[in-house]
C-alpha cells in the first residue's frame, strides 16, 4: 500500500479510479482528480506547499512532484503525463501537456497547454512554455510546434494508455 502521510493536519485526497502504486509515497496538501494515477518510487510532497493535480494525470516511475516552502505550490491541469524521473517543481503545467523522462520543470516555471518537455529537458524558473511547442535541451529552448495530430498521437495516447495500464492493476487487486 502506498505511503499517505498527513502533513500539519493536511491529508492527501485522491479523485475516483486513481492508482497508488504501493511504495509511492503521497504527503501533506495534495489534491488529486479522478483516473489518476502515481506508479512506483514516485513521490508527490505537499509538505511546504501546496500540490494540484487534475483529472487523468500520470505521475510515472521515479519522478517527484513538490514545491518551495512560502513562495511555489505546484499546479498540473488535466490530462497530463509527467515521465519517468522527471522533477516538477513549484511551477505550473497546463492541460494535455508530456513531461519527457528525466526532464526538469523549476520553480514558477509554466508549461501552457499542448505542450511537450522533451527528455532530458531542463526548463529553467520563470520560463514560460509557450502552447502547441516542444521544448528540449538545457535550457529548454523551443524547438518546433506541434501539430494536432501530436498532440492526439502522443500527449493524449499516452494519458490513455496510463489510464489502462493502472486498470490493469486496479482489476488484479479486485480479483483477490
Amino acid at each position: 500500500m502506498a505511503l499517505i502521510l498527513p502533513v500539519e493536519g493536511k491529508q492527501p485526497q485522491f479523485g475516483e479510479n486513481t492508482f497508488l502504486a504501493p511504495n509511492a509515497t503521497i504527503v501533506g496538501d495534495v489534491q488529486m482528480g479522478k483516473e489518476g494515477s502515481i506508479w512506483f518510487n514516485a513521490v508527490v510532497r505537499g509538505d511546504v506547499n501546496f500540490i494540484r493535480i487534475g483529472d487523468r494525470v500520470n505521475i510515472q516511475d521515479g519522478a517527484c512532484i513538490h514545491g518551495t516552502y512560502e513562495k511555489c505550490g505546484t499546479t498540473i491541469g488535466n490530462s497530463v503525463s509527467i515521465g519517468h524521473n522527471a522533477i516538477v517543481h513549484g511551477c505550473t503545467l497546463h492541460d494535455h501537456v508530456l513531461i519527457g523522462m528525466g526532464a526538469i520543470v523549476m520553480d514558477k516555471a509554466v508549461v501552457q497547454s499542448n505542450t511537450i518537455i522533451a527528455a532530458g529537458a531542463v526548463v529553467l524558473e520563470g520560463t514560460i512554455c509557450e502552447s502547441g511547442s516542444i521544448y528540449a535541451g538545457v535550457p529548454a529552448k523551443k524547438v518546433k510546434d506541434i501539430t494536432p495530430e501530436l498532440v492526439r498521437g502522443e500527449i493524449e495516447r499516452i494519458a490513455n494508455n496510463y489510464i489502462k495500464y493502472a486498470g490493469w492493476f486496479q482489476k488484479e487487486t479486485n480479483e483477490k
